[in-house]
Parts: structure tokens; sequence; C-alpha cells
């Protein structure tokens, strides 16, 4: 009888070790457990820790609530100014309903990935090429929208997408570098240009100085020497200042006049007095001198008496 009753003991606390390994499960602390009781969903979310379960009745699905990083396939497309481009992005998504994330949808990863495809490849075509390379914060908010809006009924809340590389056709990256590279050409000469202005404004205001101090320009051109001589070469340069050029060519003689021609009268009275002058036009034209030595000739003719028929020559 004692033995009877030992066994039925062993084999009853057998039959309890068996079930409650059969019953027990487990959840961690980053997920939560749903009970389905022959197919239908139970209403309560088994939180994390140790829970049990009626065994071959019950089956118990876990659901993982970390944020999940989701990469999207490169998408290729053609933007709104017609370049073809590929795009590539991920996704930062959370499970925020276990139970719809289960019921509503049947494989929320897969629904989310596709709907992250769809909405990257309207993003290229909706944008320019300038947005997707510099202005990617607008469109990261407009492509988590798109995607936030069907994943809510999924139990699925979309915390990030981020447009990771955007690839060009290697012809648009060489129309691109040519024109960066005209561009920084462009703003290279307009920086040459307004540092001519500067320098040519400075010179100007230089000029204005030396012109008050003729001095100023002495001591230049002795600054002038001391740096051409410092660079111990054999060839000394002399600057020859124009203004002294200037003053030897106001100091030269003037050319030669050209000589006035008299002309006797070959016939008529004596008492007309000296004949015509005639006067070369081309001296008098290039020196005004001639004209002036031709009249007092004149007038010293005109003073002298004529001589008297009755004299002989001596």
């Amino acid at each position: 009888m004692v033995e009877e009753l030992l066994t039925a003991v062993v084999a009853a606390g057998v039959g309890v070790v068996v079930y409650m390994g059969a019953a027990a499960r487990v959840v961690k602390q980053y997920e939560r457990g749903l009970v389905f009781r022959f197919g239908r969903l139970r209403e309560e979310i088994r939180p994390p820790g140790f829970t049990v379960i009626v065994p071959v009745i019950d089956r118990l699905r876990k659901v993982n609530m970390q944020i999940v990083t989701l990469p999207v396939p490169a998408q290729e497309g053609i933007t709104r100014d017609n370049v073809t481009v590929r795009v590539d992005a991920v996704v930062y998504f959370k499970v925020v309903d276990p139970a719809n994330a289960i019921v509503a949808v049947e494989d929320y990863r897969f629904a989310v990935s596709q709907m992250a495809q769809t909405s990257l490849r309207s993003i290229i075509g909706k944008s320019d090429l300038d947005d997707l390379l510099s202005n990617r914060e607008m469109l990261n908010q407009g492509l988590e929208l798109m995607i936030d809006s069907p994943a809510v009924g999924w139990g699925v809340q979309i915390d990030r997408v981020e447009i990771k590389d955007v690839s060009l056709p290697e012809t648009m990256k060489r129309s691109m570098a040519r024109q960066a590279e005209a561009d920084r050409e462009r703003r290279a000469r307009v920086i040459n240009a307004d540092a001519e202005l500067q320098a040519s404004h400075k010179l100007a205001e230089a000029a204005e100085v030396m012109s008050e101090q003729p001095a100023a320009l002495q001591l230049r051109l002795l600054h002038t020497i001391v740096a051409v001589a410092a660079e111990k070469n054999s060839t000394l340069v002399l600057p020859f200042p124009v203004e002294l050029l200037r003053f030897l060519e106001r100091s030269a003689p003037p050319p030669p006049a050209a000589s006035a021609r008299e002309e006797p009268a070959s016939a008529g009275p004596a008492s007309e007095g000296p004949g015509p002058v005639e006067v070369d036009a081309v001296g008098a034209k290039d020196s005004p001198s001639a004209l002036d030595r031709a009249a007092e000739e004149l007038a010293l003719g005109a003073a002298e008496p004529p001589p008297s028929p009755d004299e002989s020559p001596p």
C-alpha cells in the first residue's frame, strides 16, 4: 500500500513538472506576449517576466518592441528635372501596438519595407536634383509622413527616415564638376578685378601725395634702387623720371627761323623807296619771329633818306 502511494506521488510530481515545463514561458524585457487560445486572441497582453499558458490549448506569440533598422534597397528613378538617379534610404520604426502588428498585417516588416520603397520612388519623381543633394531634411520629413500614414493601422510607428546616398550618372558628375570649376573661376576673376580696382584707387591717392611733395618721388626712387640692389645681381636698373625729359625739352633752344629774303625793285623811281620784301611763308608759319624781323627791316628802310641822283657812287 505504501509503495503504491509513493508511486502515485512520484507520478503526480513528474506530471506537474512536465506540465509546468510545457506551460511555463519567459517574456524578455523588450518583448510583449500575445496569447492565442484556440486561435482566438486573448485581450490580456503578457508583460515581461515569467508567465504560464495552458499547454496544447494556448499559443504564445512574442513581439519585439525594439526600434528596428530597416535598410531600403536603392531605387532608380527620374527626378522632376529629368535626371536619372539611384537613391537608397534607411527606416527606423518600432511596434507600439503588438495586437495590430500581428493581427492587422501578415508581416509588418515586409509591409514597411515595401511601403518605404514605393514612397522613396514617389519622392524621387516629385523632387529636383538640387533638393536631393542639398535639401534632404525636407525630403526626409515628407518620406516619413508617406510611410507613417498607412503604418499607423498596423500598430507600427515610424521613428525616422534618412536618405543615405544619391548616385548620379558619370556624365552628370562631370557636368557638375565643370559647372563648379567655372563658378570658382568666375569668383576668382571677380576677386582679382576687385583687387585691381582697390589697388588703382590706392595708386591714385599715392600719385596725388607725390605730386604735392616732389621729394616723395625721389625717396621712392631711392627705395626702388635699394630693393633692386638687394638681389645681388650685376645689372642695376635706374628709372629715369619723365619730368626730367619734359624739363630738357622745354629748355632746348627753338629751331632756327627762316631768313627773310629781300628783293630790290627792278623798275620805278628812286623816290619810291626800297622794293617789297618777300617773306617765306613756311618759315613764318614755323617761327612767328621771322615776320617780326621782316617788319623791322621794312621800317628801317623807310626811315633812311633816298639817295640823290647827283651823287655819284663812290
